[in-house]
């Protein structure tokens, strides 16, 4: 498994006269780890926490994310500089819109749309769970994600089912769903950019419901920040997350990813609709 940068190496961006640039390693593709990281594309979590680091370092954007949608025009290449161009839409006192796109030479590789805005405290307990997440320190045993079909970008997170990893398993649709707690291994503190990357960071909910891979391109992806994560609701960068599959057929897949804090109040959600290939 190539594990050539670190998490670090990979969010850092190199000022350009007209945007930033980042070169993605095959340590990030969403290949199996059995076979080269050309098999795969960097996954789209990369993506998106690059957007945001482009929008905030090339905007001196401050507020906190709100939204981010995603559209992937075209895999981007391993080891060929890719350059982000953020443009301000709006800045305003109480919300800001942006966007920005990557692109390899001529070639675009995605366009992300952002909100940011202030947060305000809330003690709503609206989309709270029925009953909290299963305690980090019953799970430290827990399996992780291995085996061939594992992705290369896994090696750079911390992964612990509640009950799985179940992919692969043939289960009935309505059942492909996976629960785990989830941070990145360098157990960073879990801020925005992290959170766009641990959103997408595990195989499409329909491979649980399946018996073999089938092969999947991410076509477009939204989240939805709800909560900033704090030290406290996401100790040492834990977070717990629920991966769904809302449907499937007629050439596409669409899946929903909730993620939550340790004190089960919603942080963000996630859906994301692929091209069945």
């Amino acid at each position: 498994m190539t594990q050539d940068r670190t998490l670090a190496d990979a969010f850092t961006l190199t000022e350009l006269e007209d945007g930033l640039e980042a070169i993605i390693s095959g340590a990030y593709s969403n290949g199996p780890s059995s076979l080269s990281p050309e098999a795969g594309s960097p996954f789209g979590g990369l993506l998106a926490a690059l957007s945001v680091q482009a929008l905030r370092q090339g905007l001196n954007v401050s507020a906190p994310l709100r939204s981010l949608s995603i559209q992937y025009l075209a895999a981007a290449r391993y080891g060929t500089p890719l350059t982000l161009r953020p443009q301000m839409l709006r800045a305003g006192r109480n919300v800001t819109y942006a966007t920005v796109t990557g692109a390899q030479g001529e070639r675009l590789t995605h366009h992300a749309a952002a909100t940011f805005g202030a947060d305000a405290p809330s003690e709503s307990d609206i989309g709270i769970l029925e009953q909290a997440p299963p305690g980090l320190d019953t799970l430290v045993s827990a399996p992780g994600l291995s085996g061939p079909m594992a992705p290369h970008f896994s090696h750079s997170i911390e992964y612990r089912f509640e009950d799985g990893p179940r992919i692969f398993s043939g289960r009935p649709a309505q059942e492909a769903r996976e629960r785990l707690w989830m941070r990145t291994r360098d157990g960073a503190p879990l801020d925005d950019v992290r959170l766009c990357y641990l959103l997408d960071a595990l195989y499409p909910p329909a491979w649980t419901a399946m018996g073999a891979p089938l092969l999947m391109t991410s076509v477009d992806l939204r989240y939805d920040i709800l909560a900033d994560p704090t030290p406290r609701t996401a100790p040492d960068g834990w977070a717990f997350f629920e991966y769904r599959l809302l449907d499937h057929g007629r050439g596409w897949s669409v899946d929903d990813a909730i993620c939550w804090g340790s004190d089960g109040r919603p942080l963000a959600i996630a859906r994301q609709r692929r091209k069945v290939l």
